[in-house]
């Protein structure tokens, strides 16, 4: 048997799921699909057409379109913002997800120039965008930052970080890939949010735990400019219709127990404080979700996570991002439904278990 049968084994005998909202399995996801569904083609009317008139109503925007994947939306609205001014600079954080997780696409497919601004391990600040000389096409801001643990600025910095590239003719670009974690860290609606940006990004697997997918939405001419590039990108496909269904039941089912999300996420947060071996980063977090730094080297925590498996039946993830320090290691946890099952009490036993101490 390899290590990844053992590790398919060992999470199948599990019963309770910690992260997000818990064990997903092909039943569970194509419950999210109303039999009632009606088909779209090639994107046009059926469940896709009311899932992008309810990203608008939720948004205050009034146009959005749908796609099957966040790096495809992505691309296509900075190329179009790009292209409208004439630019090709993108300011980001270092670590936002164009930068670090898409291969370089924005530039190696749209000629995209891309500029980050500020460390690696704090949010950007107006200083840094007020020290940069060049005009840009468009500045991303990531909501919350989910590399550096889900943090995300004041929201009077955000508005003035939003000023900053409007008053250099740039476009302000949300990737609101976790708007809904955002949303409730700010004790706003999504629209309050969405109103200081041109154009919004906003993804359905992630927070509501829907199938793939997602919307950019913003003016009518952007969108549909947006709406060509998923054509010319692939990603008009004969049938959107399963994965825009799913991400509908799922806004009505979840989208109201965000705030519930980040309480528990704070609970958590307070919980292992007695815990020695684990740092939370942000602290308190700010939106439902948080890294945990782990004082362990990574075949301890790796031998923890499956004996926690075993004995106990409870599934975490069976390896942690590394760090500089090879005896501390870096854990993402997003609060959803399944962690609400777990009192912060036992998540701290459960983090006691897997450091050892």
């Amino acid at each position: 048997m390899t290590d990844d049968d053992e590790l398919t084994a060992l999470r199948d005998q599990c019963t309770r799921f910690f992260h997000g909202h818990g064990k997903q399995t092909a039943a569970t996801m194509l419950a999210t699909i109303p039999a009632e569904t009606t088909m779209d083609t090639y994107g046009q009317g059926g469940a896709v057409a009311d899932l992008e008139a309810e990203i608008c109503r939720l948004l205050g925007k009034p146009a959005a379109t749908f796609l099957p994947s966040g790096v495809m939306a992505q691309q296509a609205v900075l190329r179009v913002h790009a292209d409208e001014r004439n630019r090709r600079t993108v300011v980001f954080h270092p670590m936002c997800h164009l930068e670090q997780h898409e291969g370089q696409a924005y530039q190696r497919l749209h000629g995209l120039v891309g500029r980050p601004a500020g460390g690696r391990d704090r949010l950007i600040t107006l200083a840094d965008l007020t020290a940069i000389a060049e005009a840009p096409a468009a500045l991303l801001i990531e909501l919350p930052q989910r590399d550096i643990g889900g943090q995300q600025p004041a929201f009077d910095d955000l508005a003035a970080q939003v000023a900053w590239a409007r008053e250099r003719g740039a476009a302000a670009h949300l990737d609101g890939a976790r708007l809904w974690e955002s949303a409730a860290g700010y004790e706003r609606a999504p629209a309050d949010i969405a109103a200081l940006f041109d154009t919004v990004y906003i993804s359905f697997y992630k927070g509501i735990g829907a199938l793939a997918g997602c919307c950019v939405a913003g003016p009518a001419d952007i969108v549909g400019q947006v709406g060509e590039w998923r054509q010319r990108m692939g990603g008009t496909l004969y049938g959107l219709w399963p994965n825009a269904a799913s991400a509908l039941s799922c806004l009505n089912e979840r989208l109201p127990r965000f705030p519930a999300y980040l309480d528990h996420a704070r609970a958590i947060a307070a919980a292992l404080e007695a815990v020695p071996g684990v740092t939370v980063i942000p602290d308190p977090p700010q939106v439902p979700m948080m890294h945990l730094l782990l004082r362990s080297s990574a075949e301890d925590y790796a031998a923890a996570a499956r004996r926690l498996a075993k004995d106990r039946g409870i599934w975490t993830r069976p390896e942690c991002m590394p760090t500089a320090d090879p005896g501390l290691q870096r854990l993402e946890l997003s609060v959803g439904d399944g962690t609400l099952e777990f009192e912060p009490d036992e998540i701290a036993e459960i983090f006691a278990a897997l450091t050892g101490t």
